[in-house]
């Protein structure tokens, strides 16, 4: 189970990330690290790419199915299930186990804001935080009817694991292996019949 290497440094660097931009005091530790305002936005590489802090109540693009505290339930569930998962698949292709991991990873880290951030930052009971976002980019413009998008949706280091992993599980599911495996099977043995 290796792969959860994988998710463990997900987490960290999503959770370090979202520190540096959101800001930290621990009294005791003698930290006190002070972050950005909320809203404020930093140019990184002029306005293509920009550090932008806010805060998202809900899902992607602040959607709240069924509530927050269904929301980050269903999220706790989820993650547990996806370790499970892992374990049932130890045997299967790295790619496979490398994108759950991933995948994995970027969900406890969304988690932890909406379940501890809340109770850290006291401005929340448990399991009722806000996910902090900051990555922000320009790299699509879109105008269909009364719809503008200038910017992409801000998103976090979480985020951006969980849609790589889901666009890896995709190439490296092993119904997809199987269903390459068959086809290049059945070719195989059809020339193998005419030969």
């Amino acid at each position: 189970m290796r792969v959860l290497y994988v998710s463990l440094i997900i987490v960290i660097v999503d959770q370090v990330s979202k520190l540096a931009v959101k800001g930290i005091s621990i009294s005791v530790l003698g930290l006190d690290w002070q972050g950005m305002p909320y809203g404020a936005s930093r140019q990184v590489f002029g306005d293509f790419f920009r550090l932008t802090y806010i805060e998202n109540p809900g899902m992607a693009f602040g959607l709240e199915p069924g509530g927050k505290l269904f929301f980050s339930l269903f999220s706790l569930v989820a993650s547990i299930a996806i370790a499970a998962y892992l374990f049932h698949v130890r045997r299967e292709r790295l790619g496979f186990r490398v994108a759950l991991a991933m995948v994995l990873g970027g969900a406890v880290g969304n988690l932890i804001d909406r379940m501890f951030y809340g109770v850290i930052f006291g401005d929340a009971p448990l399991f009722f935080g806000k996910v902090v976002d900051f990555l922000d980019f320009d790299f699509i413009n879109i105008s269909i009817g009364n719809f503008h998008m200038t910017r992409w949706a801000v998103f976090n280091a979480a985020d951006a694991c969980v849609t790589v992993g889901v666009v890896l599980l995709m190439l490296f599911h092993p119904s997809t292996h199987t269903t390459h495996k068959v086809s290049a099977e059945e070719s195989g043995q059809g020339t193998d019949a005419r030969g």
